[in-house]
């Protein structure tokens, strides 16, 4: 399956989303677990909590989580990581790690979500790969559940149709609805793509 830029149209008339697709890279990935079948847009919140997993960041004990499914290699994951900085203090995030881009994907990504502190893990991790400098330096040898975790979040990803990184799954906070996002975009947009207005 090819990786190819994907934005929604709406979205894209509103704001510039940028993303990372696997085309970018010549680097294999990781394997990723069986796709089975597509997930529906009124069932993606509840698949992703019962089967992604990452760690949280923000507003911890918010019930309504966003979901951020990401390339550790990917910078435009790594600029969404740095809009969300100033909505933590009303929004839950919960960041699943993917590996699409290359060989270093998964390592950093295991890294990130098995460290202590993985918030700090992974804003240091953004901080040295928006920098230049390539990113948490992580081993290859990863525990069997934790490359299992990554896989699985891989195909979720493909199940929720997504062809790049990072992509969102939130439930707007004024309409209620599920909505999806294809890409990365700047604090103000992300708020009212979340309907939270300004931050």
């Amino acid at each position: 399956m090819k990786y190819r830029h994907f934005a929604l149209p709406l979205l894209a008339s509103l704001t510039l989303l940028t993303a990372c697709s696997k085309e970018e890279t010549s680097a294999p990935s990781a394997p990723t677990a069986a796709v089975t079948t597509p997930i529906e847009a009124a069932q993606a919140l509840d698949v992703l909590a019962a089967q992604g997993k990452g760690f949280a960041a923000g507003k911890i004990l918010s019930a309504n989580a966003v979901y951020v499914l990401f390339d550790p290699q990917c910078p435009h994951c790594a600029r969404l990581w740095e809009a969300s900085m100033p909505l933590h203090t009303s929004v839950k995030f919960v960041w699943l790690p993917v590996a699409i881009m290359n060989a270093k994907s998964a390592p950093q990504g295991a890294a990130i979500m098995t460290a202590t502190n993985p918030v700090q893990a992974m804003a240091a991790h953004e901080t040295s790969l928006l920098a230049g400098s390539g990113g948490t330096a992580a081993s290859a040898d990863i525990a069997p559940d934790v490359l299992a975790a990554i896989k699985t979040n891989t195909a979720l990803l493909e199940r929720l149709g997504a062809t790049s990184v990072p992509y969102i799954v939130a439930r707007h906070q004024r309409s209620n609805q599920v909505v999806m996002q294809a890409g990365a975009n700047d604090t103000e947009a992300l708020a009212r793509f979340l309907g939270l207005g300004q931050p």
